[in-house]
């Protein structure tokens, strides 16, 4: 707004809009801190990826609900860092981000993982359980073609993202004088996931990652609609990929007695 456009305005109006404006200030800074993030880690087994072995990431296979989104699965390769074989459209195979430390193994694309080893994880035929993995790994061929592809270990992605309430309205109206927005809407949502390690070469299950991350996003109506996005699935995903890698390289088993334990350890956290 020029000088001259500022000084036309009635007193009047410039309360109303110093009112919206502060309104708006107000509402963002509130929006800014709902959010909640926790991260858990569970070990069954002491033991850790070795340089040159391959993991696979894999959609946990869901017959009935809403299943893990494909692009979560690939926000978390990325996040890994380590060098993507095969990987999948839009992904360059080595990580984006220089400054940030090498990982020693590799991450084996998911649809040539299925391909290679059709059609044994086929979402109605994928082992469900460690009772499963080693009824599958007992057939011919199984164990050969999974030295062949170089993959060790599978990490099974669970959960989704979900909108769990919101609230208040935001109404749009044109008229002779102009068109505007009014009002205050939210919504909260939910990223739930849960990435389990299994090793395939001793057909057990090494433990688990979770995270869990909640958050309220806000829409403003004030002449014109702000949004204010809380990134809950972002941050799920970044959470779940530093504990996951983590816990991959045995970074909790260097630990003195940790690894002697083989015990189950946990790591929380709140914004």
């Amino acid at each position: 707004m020029s000088p001259l456009s500022r000084e036309s305005l009635l007193p009047g109006e410039r309360a109303a809009r110093a009112r919206i404006a502060a309104t708006v200030a107000a509402v963002a800074l509130l929006a800014s801190g709902c959010m909640t993030a926790k991260v858990d880690e569970t070990r069954q087994v002491a033991s850790a990826i070795q340089a040159n072995e391959s993991i696979v990431i894999l959609k946990k296979p869901q017959l009935e609900g809403v299943g893990t989104e494909g692009e979560f699965l690939s926000c978390v390769q990325e996040n890994l860092g380590g060098e993507l074989v095969h990987p999948g459209e839009g992904q360059s195979a080595q990580p984006s981000d220089k400054d940030r430390a090498p990982v020693p193994f590799k991450i084996y694309g998911e649809q040539q993982f299925v391909d290679a080893l059709y059609p044994w994880f086929e979402p109605s035929t994928a082992p469900a359980n460690a009772a499963g993995l080693k009824t599958l790994l007992a057939r011919p061929g199984v164990t050969e073609r999974l030295q062949q592809i170089g993959v060790r270990y599978v990490v099974w992605l669970d959960g989704s993202t979900k909108k769990t309430g919101g609230g208040g309205s935001v109404a749009c109206a044109a008229g002779p004088g102009g068109a505007g927005c009014f009002g205050v809407g939210w919504w909260d949502k939910e990223s739930d996931y849960v990435a389990s390690v299994w090793d395939m070469s001793t057909a057990s299950e090494l433990g688990t990652v979770s995270s869990d991350v909640t958050g309220t996003s806000v829409l403003i109506g004030a002449v014109v609609p702000i949004p204010i996005i809380t990134p809950v699935q972002s941050t799920a995903c970044n959470r779940l990929s530093e504990q996951l890698k983590s816990f991959l390289i045995g970074a909790d088993l260097e630990t003195p007695g940790t690894a002697a334990a083989g015990a189950a350890g946990g790591t929380g956290g709140s914004d």
